[in-house]
């Protein structure tokens, strides 16, 4: 092999271990609070997902006319998993897609519109659509205050809400 040909191979094979190294370490950073507040927005608000899950994520919703969501506070999905959900939605549930595009060229499940047209794989329309940045935050602030965190407490619920709302007086002080 001539001196070359080594030296772009080693370039290449230091380019392609620092990507992956440098990939690892960014996907394991701490997300940063502010993309964790606006996970909680997006949550609460544009996503509507307390409609079906509860406000605290734990499955116990206020409206009986939306679908039983699961409790997520139980949940042992892990990112790329619950982006896919959020994303694709779960067909035959109400869970809807958050993907605008989600059914048009087969990125959910190789599935189309087409195939989700059977009564046993419909899905609810989203109250939105969301934006992939919107997603990761979403997951973002799921990880850091739901999913693994335990049941709801007092704590955790002044800090869901910012201060010592009503919604907080059914957790012991």
């Amino acid at each position: 092999m001539n001196s070359a040909l080594k030296r772009s191979l080693s370039v290449a094979i230091i380019a392609v271990t620092g990507a992956l190294l440098f990939g690892s370490a960014a996907h394991a950073q701490a997300p940063d609070p502010a993309d964790i507040a606006a996970g909680a927005r997006l949550f609460r608000q544009k996503g509507n997902c307390q409609a079906c899950h509860g406000w605290a994520g734990d499955g116990r919703k206020l409206d009986s006319q939306m679908p039983d969501g699961a409790n997520l506070r139980e949940s042992v999905l892990d990112r790329e998993t619950l982006i896919l959900l959020i994303k694709c939605g779960r067909p035959g549930s109400g869970m809807p897609p958050f993907d605008k595009f989600a059914y048009s060229d087969g990125r959910c499940y190789g599935l189309k519109q087409a195939d989700i047209r059977s009564p046993k794989l419909q899905m609810p329309d989203p109250p939105a659509t969301l934006q992939a940045r919107e997603i990761d935050a979403i997951a973002d602030f799921m990880f850091a205050k739901v999913i693994g965190q335990g049941p709801m407490d007092r704590a955790k619920c002044i800090d869901y809400w910012g201060s010592d709302v009503e919604a907080c007086s059914e957790f012991a002080k």
